[in-house]
Order: structure tokens, then C-alpha cells, then sequence
């Protein structure tokens, strides 16, 4: 049987590029070749998309540089004919990623074959955020994940908020801001008061976590820890505003993080949910007041460590399950999602956020969930593009 070939996008426009970029050389390692073989696609950091450029497998977290999708003397752009659906995938000239006028000629285009399907390994805005997903189904091509409004709602975490309130799930209290009337950080800081008060008339409560709306990697994230701190709570909110002009204000729950991987790679398919796992922060269990930030998850390896099934009563990860999968149906979810919990100590659960490409690099939640519930890395992504193809 000739082997299925899949097209994986990575890097892409978004702070979260490296993390895509390692994501894809372990799903690349991976990757079950006798059934499927690879095309890597990498998209710059601003945007082009190329073939022929570094090869993912040699990249990891231990160098001096976070890895990044670069044009190489061998690189090609890629070119895309949305009328010929999955034979619409071409490569042009190396001189139309550096024509001075910043126009490709296009002149001589070569197919990049037929492709079966396409994993988009992207993390963000600009991948996981309905964009290319759009693109995709305007073309006519299969592709893993979520489709076009689900990745939308759950990149914008207050619409998810939206969506799961409506549907009876739990969210953390927060607000709202538009951080698009403040155009210098002088108005910023004009502003401390007002944003100060929407938050005592909210009744949140200390302390308090303030992040961008549309970002992930915990990119732009601000602990403010002092009730009153008008100077602290604007800094945060000018901060998080340099990744999205909406910005979210919420209140700080006294609960431990909980993420679960559910998995359905057909849409036909009943939503399952992996054992429920949790991030163990190192530091925190010796004094300090961590977080998980974006060192925590990725490039300091003494900072966290992944426990799954995490240490919780049976019947508290069954509710953490449950609640996974009412919130993936809720949201219209498909292939792969990673819900974050929070569950108080009187076992209540509630939802952080949810990821539509969740990370997979090899220290990340989603394969190790999937592993510890008897799933192994390779045939997970098997699944899930086996689920898809026509």
C-alpha cells in the first residue's frame, strides 16, 4: 500500500514559533513512516511558507538559541493553487523569498505532489486561531485539529469563557479589557485607576492573573499580588497588552492546575479523556512562589515535572474527565484538544483554558497523558491522521 503523504506545518508568525518548531521534530521523529511520509512545510516568522529548509528532527531545547523556521540557500517558497485542492501545493524559485520589491515571480513552479492530508503543528495566532484552518477548508484539504470556529473561540479565551458559561461549565471570574484605547504607555498608566476600579467592581479577588487574550505558552502573563496596586495591576495589563490588544484580568483560584487530553481523530467518534495529569512546580515545592510561566514549560527542565494520572481521589479525575469532555463538545472541538483545570480542595472543577494543537514536544502534557493511558507518541498520531483522511 503506497504511503499517505502529510503535509506538517510549523513555525509560524506567532510568539509561540520555537515551540512549534519543536513540537514538529518530535511529531517528525515520531512519525509512523511505513504508513505516511512527511512533507514539512515551515512558515517564517513573517510568514512565508517554504519547502527544503532545516530539517526539524535535529532540533530540540538545549541550545544557546530557540530553534526558528529560517530561508536557506535551499529553501523554496511554497505556492498554493486553492482550485486544486490537495494537488494545489507547489514550490517556486529560491529568488522569490529575496526579490529585493518583495514580490515572488513564481515563474517556475514544481507540484509538491498529492497531499493526503495536512498536520498544521501550529501554536498560536496565525495557526491555531481558525486562520489556516480557513484556508484549508477553502481549499478542499483534510487537515488534523479543530475546525474553523472552534479554534477561533478557544484561542480567544474570553469567548471560551463565553461559550463554556453558557454551557453550564465553569470559568474563573475575570474582566475584559480593550487596551486599544491606551496608545502610549503614558496612557497607560493614566488609566491605573479606572482599571483599577472595573476590577474592585467586579469583586475580584487577590491575587489576581492578568494575560493576553489571544496568546498562549503563558506569553505576556503577570502574577499581580497586591490588592490596591494600581502602578502593579496597569504594569501587567501593559505588559499582556504588548501580545493583544484584548487583555483578561482574573482572579486568582486557590485550586491545583489540571490538564486533560481528550482525543476524537473522526467526527464521528465519542470524545475520550485521558487520565488526568498535572505540572508539578519544582520551585514551588521549595519556597519559592512560581507559576508556570513560559521558562517553567519549556526551557528550564529543574523548573516542573509532568505527574499523570496526577495524585487525586479516582472520583476527582473521573469529574476532571467528564468535565474535559462536556467542554470539548461544548466548544464543537474535533481531533485533539488539551483542557486545563483548575479543581479546588473541595473538589470543585472548573476550566482554565483550552489548547487546539496543545504542545508536542517530548516533556509535553498531551503525548504523556495519551502515553500513561495507554496510548503510545506514534500511534496517537496515527489516530489522529488516519482520522481524517478520505
Amino acid at each position: 500500500m503506497a504511503r499517505k503523504r502529510i503535509a506538517v506545518l510549523y513555525g509560524g508568525r506567532a510568539d509561540e514559533h520555537p515551540i512549534s518548531c519543536i513540537s514538529t521534530a518530535g511529531v517528525l521523529k515520531a512519525l509512523d513512516t511505513d504508513k505516511f511520509e512527511a512533507v514539512p512545510i515551515g512558515i517564517t516568522k513573517d510568514g512565508q511558507w517554504i519547502v527544503n529548509g532545516e530539517d526539524p528532527r535535529g532540533w530540540d531545547l538545549n541550545g544557546a538559541e530557540l530553534p526558528t523556521v529560517k530561508v536557506t540557500p535551499e529553501s523554496r517558497p511554497v505556492i498554493l493553487d486553492i482550485a486544486l485542492g490537495q494537488d494545489g501545493f507547489f514550490a517556486g524559485e529560491h529568488a522569490d523569498l529575496t526579490d529585493a520589491a518583495g514580490h515572488g515571480r513564481h515563474g517556475a513552479a514544481v507540484s509538491l505532489g498529492h497531499i493526503d492530508a495536512v498536520l498544521p503543528v501550529l501554536h498560536g495566532p496565525y495557526g491555531e486561531d481558525g486562520t489556516v484552518q480557513g484556508l484549508l477548508e477553502m481549499m478542499n484539504v483534510p487537515y488534523v485539529g479543530c475546525g474553523v470556529f472552534a479554534s477561533a473561540a478557544c484561542m480567544d479565551k474570553h469567548f471560551t469563557k463565553v461559550v463554556l458559561n453558557a454551557a453550564g461549565i465553569a470559568t474563573a471570574p475575570g474582566i475584559t479589557l480593550d487596551t486599544r484605547l491606551f496608545d502610549a504607555a503614558s496612557e497607560f498608566a493614566a488609566n491605573a485607576d479606572a482599571v483599577l476600579a472595573q476590577v474592585q467592581d467586579a469583586g475580584l479577588k487577590y491575587p489576581l492573573f492578568v494575560k493576553p487574550s489571544r496568546a498562549g505558552s503563558s506569553f505576556g502573563v503577570t502574577k499581580v499580588e497586591r490588592e490596591g496596586d494600581a502602578a502593579a495591576l496597569i504594569a501587567a495589563v501593559y505588559e499582556a497588552g504588548k501580545h493583544d490588544w484584548k487583555v483578561l484580568v482574573e482572579q486568582g483560584i486557590n485550586a491545583r492546575e489540571i490538564e486533560c487530553a481528550v482525543l476524537a481523530p473522526k467526527p464521528t467518534d465519542e470524545p475520550a479523556a485521558s487520565w488526568p495529569g498535572e505540572i508539578v512546580l519544582d520551585r514551588r515545592n521549595a519556597g519559592d512562589d512560581q507559576f508556570y510561566d513560559f521558562d517553567s514549560k519549556y526551557t528550564d527542565s529543574e523548573a516542573s515535572h509532568v505527574e499523570v494520572p496526577a495524585n487525586l481521589p479516582a472520583e476527582t479525575l473521573e469529574r476532571v474527565r467528564e468535565t474535559a469532555v462536556k467542554a470539548f463538545k461544548a466548544l464543537d472541538l474535533a481531533g485533539l484538544s488539551r483542557v486545563d483545570t483548575f479543581v479546588t480542595p473541595d473538589g470543585e472543577v472548573m476550566i482554565n483554558e483550552i489548547n487546539t494543537m496543545p504542545g508536542f514536544t517530548p516533556i509535553s502534557m498531551y503525548p504523556k497523558a495519551w502515553e500513561a493511558t495507554g496510548v503510545s507518541y506514534t500511534e496517537l498520531i496515527t489516530r489522529l491522521i488516519e482520522g481524517v483522511l478520505r
